[in-house]
């Protein structure tokens, strides 16, 4: 059975590649287990880290069922996505196991077909997949779950939103050059720091400023605004000291307004409330802009580990489709409710791991890249070992 080429010119018109009889078979034995998969681990998953919860809620605070149900479907397509690459593992070893046990691969290898020419139809679905999974979790996740925490916040705090953030920390950094070495440590140029962040102000405002050599300011002020138009903060009812090396007042200086450049980062600190759940990858790349700036390597790091997962998480769709078939081919006989506990230990497993890899990646332990890859690479290189096993 061969995959027909196609024709670069029919009577003027391009004609697309048709898909083989067994192509087209194994995909459609593929969809109804996958469909299934997806309802069945997305209904657990949703019903465990959501719906009691909300039941909770409704129970014991007063929240509206209309917004219980509305916070639902809005946490459905986080738990959807998590579903697909648990779907794959089980749908491809329900078909392949299926295959096997009724003698239907041993037939299809008489006829010339390797198991390897079997792998691909289900590669190709596990790619479409896997482009799938990372469109939701690019446009559809992030939004919705922002959407939904915001919901649920508004209806907890009787319609408000909780803008207000306490003790607004914000350190600037830089490397110096320790010397007669090639080492450099962190030196603390300037601390922003405010008691109280409503309704775009900063309130009780106190800045350590460091940057100037031989020189330290510290900025005491009622409040601060940003300036939208010349990019600057402006502060109001103040005082400037200015300390000498040897700790003594130089100076003391009162202002009723003053206008001091500072990055608008404390500002962005303050506003986001967007957790890594809520953000897609450019909203991440930003974020990671702002901790670099702010020179707190641990959330950089955490950060970058965040970033490279976002990017691995989807092909663990083809891990488990490999896997599936890797398993699923053995010459025995496999039924659904053995699928369904296999299919959970892989997945715990490879959970497991990932969990493991990514918390050595914000140990630095592992580079961000490795944190988050290895259990892609690690799952495929194990599924091509029991492959090349199940083809002999």
């Amino acid at each position: 059975m061969k995959i027909t080429l196609p024709k670069p010119f029919s009577s003027g018109k391009f004609i697309p590649p048709s898909i083989s009889i067994l192509d087209r078979y194994l995909i459609q034995e593929l969809i109804p287990p996958f469909v299934f998969g997806v309802g069945l681990f997305s209904s657990v998953a949703l019903t465990v880290g959501t719906v009691f919860d909300l039941v909770r809620q409704v129970a014991e605070s007063g929240l509206a069922v209309a917004i219980a149900v509305e916070i639902f479907l809005l946490r459905m397509p986080e738990f959807i996505v998590l579903a697909f690459p648990m779907a794959m593992i089980l749908s491809t070893l329900m078909v392949y196991g299926r295959l096997s046990s009724d003698s239907e691969l041993i037939a299809l290898k008489s006829c010339g077909i390797s198991l390897y020419r079997l792998v691909i139809p289900t590669l190709i679905f596990s790619l479409l997949i896997t482009g799938l999974t990372f469109a939701f979790n690019e446009v559809i996740v992030p939004a919705a779950n922002y959407k939904a925490s915001v919901t649920y916040e508004q209806a907890l705090n009787e319609g408000n939103l909780p803008l207000q953030e306490d003790n607004i920390f914000y350190p600037e950094y830089e490397k110096i050059k320790i010397e007669g070495t090639d080492k450099k440590f962190s030196r603390l140029v300037r601390l922003f720091y405010a008691e109280r962040f409503d309704r775009g102000q900063m309130l009780e405002v106190t800045i350590l400023d460091r940057s100037q050599p031989e020189l330290t300011q510290i900025i005491s002020s009622k409040y601060a605004n940003w300036n939208f138009a010349q990019k600057t903060w402006d502060f109001f009812n103040g005082t400037i000291y200015i300390v000498n090396p040897d700790g003594s007042y130089r100076n003391i200086v009162r202002f009723d307004h003053k206008q001091i450049q500072l990055s608008r980062t404390p500002l962005d600190l303050a506003s986001r409330k967007r957790d890594f759940d809520e953000m897609n990858i450019a909203q991440a790349q930003d974020y990671l802009k702002l901790m670099k700036l702010s020179g707190d390597q641990q959330k950089v790091i955490k950060t970058k580990v965040r970033i490279q997962q976002k990017y691995a998480l989807p092909f663990s769709c083809v891990v488990f489709a490999l896997l599936g078939i890797a398993l699923g081919s053995r010459p025995q006989s496999t039924s659904r409710a053995t699928s369904f506990g296999i299919s959970v230990i892989v997945i715990f497993g490879y959970y497991l791991l990932s969990f493991i890899t990514g918390a050595f990646g914000q140990k630095e332990i592992l580079t961000p890249f490795f944190a988050a890859w290895l259990p892609t690479f690690l799952g495929i290189g194990i599924a091509s070992f029991l492959l090349v096993r199940s083809s002999k």
